[in-house]
């Protein structure tokens, strides 16, 4: 295709990896998934073209990052790169502070997760 956009998954969840892994790889994305920020962080040299960031990271071993330290950290390693953050609470205060930082968007994980996700996606590489 050529113009194979680079997209990052991190979530704790490797279902949610899965899932998502899939859904946009039949549409033509390359996709990387990590269960950490850190494992992210350590690829950012690949210039991904976007990261689906979890914003909770049930830490399983020491203190893991959670989506904002490494929404922090993305941007200022590489603050071109657009971030959409995932999250299982519909908390207005943390929308607003993500959006605040500069996040693209902000996803639900619902049923309606990968659709909205494919909108979402679909309107930044489309702009």
């Amino acid at each position: 295709m050529g113009n194979e956009k680079l997209i990052f998954i991190v979530d704790d969840d490797p279902f949610i990896n899965m899932l998502v892994v899939k859904r946009f790889t039949t549409e033509g994305y390359k996709l990387e998934a990590f269960e950490s920020g850190e494992k992210c962080l350590k690829s950012l040299n690949k210039d991904p073209d976007l990261i689906i960031l979890d914003y909770l990271f049930v830490p399983k071993e020491q203190t893991l990052m959670n989506g904002m330290e490494v929404f922090d950290k993305i941007k200022t390693i590489k603050p071109g790169i657009p971030v959409i953050m995932l999250s299982g609470q519909e908390n207005g205060e943390i929308v607003l502070e993500l959006a605040r930082k500069g996040i693209v968007d902000y996803i639900i994980k619902d049923n309606n997760l990968l659709n909205n996700l494919s909108i979402a996606i679909k309107e930044l590489f489309d702009r």
